[in-house]
């Protein structure tokens, strides 16, 4: 685990209110499954799934300092490593004991590339809880780990389950609605664990991250909201995708999308995002 994160005094009482403002959220009077719940839904609402960063020249940088800075001072988003790194900070800091976990995301029928995704492992109220808020569409409470029959969530219906002949390695398969979704390995990480495979996915051209760009956050009505831009495509496309799936799509000259990205997102840019 990492010992920089773990340790709550990472985050000075003031820290935690700015970031618990950011995503509209109050301080918990307890580290509960309850209050879990609500501070994920919470984070998944105010801070958006993006990978503005691999097209706008910036660093992406996998230390507390650097992710609390992106998120809460300039009021972006990240993806898996930095939104689940960042929250895996506040939870401690509010007083949950929080580890990081490696997964491999299902392209298909197969699980890719180890530490292809960060997620959080969360005990509230004596049980363990899967906690993602890095992974765009996906479950929007916590899941019990130990849980190996069907989970309700708004977002679908989930499974976790242990994979056949990994009987030694414990590895679990989480599958939303039929569909799998992540491998994730059991063991304890360190943040720095995942900085080898972040740098290859913000600069291989095998990445689906440097291939174009995406901004998205969940609607109240339990659609999403889309930003996304790639040189196949050309131009920026605003995706509007209903809760029963369908979806709209409307082309954005630069000055619309812009303001697309202030008014659906909270964020200020000073020229587009670029994918090659």
């Amino acid at each position: 685990m990492d010992e920089t994160l773990r340790n709550a005094e990472t985050l000075t009482d003031e820290r935690v209110a700015a970031y618990l403002a950011r995503i509209g959220a109050e301080r918990p009077a307890r580290a509960g499954a309850a209050e879990l719940a609500r501070l994920q839904e919470a984070h998944l609402d105010a801070v958006p799934f993006e990978n503005l960063s691999v097209h706008l020249d910036e660093p992406v940088v996998l230390e507390p300092e650097a992710l609390l800075e992106k998120l809460v001072g300039r009021r972006r988003g990240g993806f898996c490593y930095e939104l689940n790194g960042a929250f895996a900070a506040l939870l401690r800091a509010l007083g949950y004991r929080v580890e990081l976990l490696a997964a491999r995301v299902f392209d298909g029928a197969e699980p890719g590339p180890p530490f292809d995704h960060l997620a959080l492992r969360v005990e509230a109220d004596g049980a363990a809880r899967l906690v993602d808020v890095g992974f765009g569409r996906f479950a929007r409470r916590p899941l019990r780990l130990d849980e190996r029959g069907p989970q309700r969530d708004p977002a679908g219906v989930v499974t976790v389950t242990p994979v056949a002949g990994a009987a030694t390695t414990g590895d679990l398969d989480v599958v939303l609605d039929g569909a799998p979704q992540y491998r994730l390995d059991p063991r304890p990480y360190r943040l720095a664990d995942f900085a080898p495979t972040c740098w290859w996915q913000t600069t291989s051209p095998d990445s689906h991250f440097t291939r174009a760009t995406t901004c998205s956050r969940p609607t109240p009505d339990g659609g999403r909201i889309t930003l996304t831009s790639s040189r196949a495509t050309g131009g920026t496309r605003l995706l509007r995708t209903a809760p029963d799936g369908s979806r709209t799509e409307e082309l954005l000259d630069a000055d619309a999308a812009l303001g697309a990205y202030r008014t659906h997102f909270g964020i200020t840019l000073d020229r587009l995002p670029t994918a090659p």
